[in-house]
């Protein structure tokens, strides 16, 4: 069998096994057609003259690199309909890849605080989920973010903020910059959030040290870490971690793109999965990082020649890790093994 039939095998066994994405920054998948039509819709000027010349931009040697550029498109996003069809454009090319389920995260503060009303920017990326289930049958939850550079006051107002929606938020998270951020900070946040009844996450051990990832599960008390990579230099975090089921939410080619691992070959996941951690596959911020989730699992695949039942195995914890009932994961983990079973190629 000749490499690339093997390539083509593999990319359709990948796209037709159910799976789930569990980190996915929807402003994050702001692709530059997009950004573009909304600038021009909107009247925001870019700095960019050119969907190319926005595309060079990605060269990115930190995870600061890339925030400062996030941050700047997002400024496109002004009207509840620019936040669902954002939302809508994510979900049929998760449904492209063979997604049935995504939680995914919001930053509010990224529009508040440039005058959008909460409810415009939230209220536009649930109707986007709305369409998505509509036309796809894909279920999803929203996970809001608090930006960790501002600090926990202004998380504290976001989640105020949030109040009249919490019935449809599912949970509080923590991302952007983390380095200088601990999660030690947002200690009465992530309280705050507990006591209101939403599920935690937390961005920790991307490029922070693994210390963070303890923390953000003894401080915090997360219930799944997001990246959490850096684990694999405490050897007895990592056996806590695979000893009490946390989900890990891995971004492969962000790290790669973000300069947190040299390469895909180097990536710490399949050392982790070998030592029982519960890790998944997931895309990130895949407008500005390569891929979306189906380049994601089949590059990995590649790089750490992950088999099929491994592959089957990753995508079964990205539903034992989602926020579901045991009902609910157990409806979607029997679709995964009668794909197997079926053995699908």
């Amino acid at each position: 069998m000749t490499d690339s039939t093997t390539d083509t095998a593999l990319d359709r066994f990948i796209r037709g096994l159910p799976k789930a994405e569990l980190h996915l920054h929807i402003e994050g998948s702001l692709e530059p057609e997009l950004m573009f039509a909304l600038a021009a819709k909107n009247g925001v000027k870019l700095p960019y003259r050119s969907i190319e010349e926005v595309k060079r931009a990605y060269d990115f040697d930190s995870l600061q690199s890339f925030l400062d550029l996030y941050y700047m498109a997002a400024g496109v996003l002004i009207h509840r309909a620019d936040f669902a069809a954002l939302t809508v454009a994510y979900f049929d090319r998760l449904a492209a890849d063979g997604g049935v389920y995504a939680e995914i995260f919001f930053d509010p503060q990224t529009h508040t605080d440039r005058g959008i009303a909460f409810g415009e920017a939230l209220g536009g990326v649930l109707d986007g989920m709305a369409a998505a289930e509509q036309r796809h049958g894909i279920k999803s939850k929203i996970i809001i973010c608090c930006l960790r550079h501002l600090g926990e006051e202004p998380g504290l107002k976001m989640l105020a903020e949030a109040e009249p929606f919490l019935d449809q938020i599912a949970g509080l998270g923590l991302d952007s910059s983390e380095v200088g951020f601990p999660p030690a900070d947002f200690e009465r946040l992530f309280a705050a959030a507990r006591a209101k009844g939403l599920r935690v996450v937390a961005h920790a051990g991307e490029e922070g040290p693994a210390a963070f990832v303890r923390d953000a599960l003894d401080v915090l008390k997360v219930e799944r870490v997001d990246h959490g990579i850096r684990a694999i230099d405490d050897p007895a975090l990592v056996e806590r971690l695979a000893r009490d089921g946390t989900t890990l939410t891995v971004c492969p080619l962000s790290n790669v793109r973000l300069c947190t691992v040299k390469t895909l070959a180097d990536h710490p996941l399949r050392r982790l999965y070998e030592a029982g951690v519960r890790v998944t596959i997931n895309s990130d911020d895949p407008a500005y990082f390569g891929g979306y989730l189906q380049e994601n699992y089949i590059q990995t695949a590649q790089a750490l020649n992950l088999t099929r039942g491994e592959l089957a195995d990753i995508a079964a914890n990205s539903f034992h890790g989602a926020f579901l009932s045991d009902a609910e994961k157990a409806g979607y983990l029997a679709r995964i093994d009668a794909y197997v079973r079926e053995g699908a190629s």
